[in-house]
């Protein structure tokens, strides 16, 4: 242990030497956590489909006796961006990538729309690229939004045409002119013939009018059923004080995750690959350590580092949370069980750094294959595993992504025990794959 410790002291005098290096480890994964937040956040936002109107959407249609801007009702669409153009050049725009997808209006849309008696289509081609499925959730949400606001107009029609069927008289149903006599009219009949001197014309009426009454009340409840059906679930949107994307739990945990993949990553790179260039490493391997010590050392110096950090990185964020009196605060209670968290997360981090290291064997080119190497690494765990399958694996096989969950596990989870556990293990296991690795590659510091 007490070399170990001097070892560990030796790192840290050689570190304070550097000041503005360590300020630069952690400014510049905060400035690339800030920037992949946007990403992540606005990278689903608008995307841009070809628009191909067969129909010649009118500017003003008729439906139910209200007005709407249907043109407008799909050029406003705050889900997609719509661009106008010809079938050929959408063909073309999908083809070539320019638009993720095409959306076609039929030309016998607004026929069908009027009439009331059958859903008109929209058709939706889109391409085979990852942005497929998110393009038709988009859509399908469009398709919701519009609905949404013709569904009241066919409402109110078929209301229309119940009462109608109710009072009687001239109306129309979609755009068919009828004439029907009516419920209650039919009923007022009935009751003059139940008093015919015929009996069995009496009896018959006397049947039927009960009968027309029985129709008469479920008519009379027909509009609520209609409005029911229309909207069997109701939202109500109630505005809260309550945390920006700015200062979300997500971003906290991918500011920590960030943070100590850009420090540990590039310390441990730097620091096992100097000893070989300040030619200490011979020695001491020949005296107070060996390979498999040195791995160990820089990874817990790493590890304590990139903790503290972290942990600094926590504070503040946790700070400016309680300053700006945001709703639910900073859980100061799991900073201990969190500073465990970042230990493991930096050695992990720092096990991938030494690997680094031993593989390069010169600083610069350390410093170089680890930005090649872990952006990247970075960038594939925050892509959606579904989109792309096989960045689940790539994902599970590196830390970063365990990192963010267990950064967000301990710091937002009612109950953080199961998933920090689970992704402490996942850290444990790649902190010791990596470590063996670098163990086995270390002896080409040597040459």
């Amino acid at each position: 242990m007490r070399r170990l410790a001097l070892l560990l002291r030796k790192d840290a005098r050689r570190l304070a030497r550097s000041p503005l290096l360590l300020v630069a480890l952690v400014v510049y994964p905060l400035l690339i956590a800030l920037l992949l937040g946007l990403v992540v956040r606005y990278a689903g936002e608008r995307p841009r489909v070809a628009f191909v109107d067969r129909a010649g959407l009118p500017s003003t249609i008729v439906i139910g006796g209200e007005r709407f801007d249907l043109r407008g009702l799909f050029e406003d669409a705050a889900e997609v961006e719509l661009v106008r153009m010809s079938p050929e050049e959408a063909r073309r725009q999908v083809a070539t990538g320019q638009a993720v997808a095409s959306l076609t209006i039929p030309r016998d849309f607004t026929v069908k729309l009027r009439r009331l008696n059958e859903s008109p289509r929209i058709v939706l081609r889109t391409s085979q690229s990852a942005l497929g499925t998110r393009v038709v959730e988009k859509m399908n949400a469009l398709t919701y939004a519009i609905n949404l606001k013709l569904q009241k107009a066919y409402v109110d029609a078929n209301l229309g045409f119940v009462d109608l069927l109710k009072r009687g008289g001239t109306g129309t149903l979609g755009e068919t002119e009828v004439t029907v006599m009516g419920l209650e009219q039919a009923r007022s009949e009935l009751e003059r013939l139940a008093d015919s001197p015929d009996a069995d014309v009496a009896a018959t009426a006397k049947e039927l009018a009960r009968f027309v009454g029985q129709v008469e009340g479920a008519v009379d409840q027909v509009g609520e059923y209609l409005q029911a059906t229309a909207n069997p679930i109701q939202l109500v949107s109630e505005k809260e004080r309550g945390r920006t994307w700015l200062l979300s739990a997500q971003v906290q945990a991918y500011a920590l995750g960030l943070a100590l993949a850009f420090v540990a990553v590039l310390l441990g790179a730097a620091l096992i690959t100097s000893e070989r260039e300040e030619r200490t490493l011979g020695r001491l391997v020949q005296g107070l350590v060996g390979l498999a010590g040195i791995v160990a050392e820089k990874i817990a110096f790493v590890s304590l580092l990139g903790a503290s950090v972290g942990l600094a990185l926590a504070l503040v964020f946790g700070a400016v949370v309680e300053i700006g009196g945001v709703s639910g605060g900073q859980p100061w209670e799991r900073l201990p069980l969190l500073t465990v968290g970042l230990v493991l997360v930096a050695a992990s981090f720092g096990a991938v750094g030494v690997l680094l290291g031993t593989l390069a064997r010169d600083t610069s080119g350390a410093m170089l294959l680890a930005l090649l190497i872990g952006l990247p690494v970075v960038l594939v765990a925050v892509v959606p595993t579904g989109s792309f399958p096989l960045a689940g694996a790539l994902s599970a096989a590196v830390p970063f992504g365990h990192a963010v969950d267990l950064a967000a596990a301990v710091l937002y989870d009612s109950d953080p025990w199961p998933e920090a556990l689970r992704q402490a293990a996942w850290l444990l296991g790649l902190t010791l794959a990596f470590a063996l690795l670098a163990r086995a590659s270390a002896h080409r510091l040597l040459v």
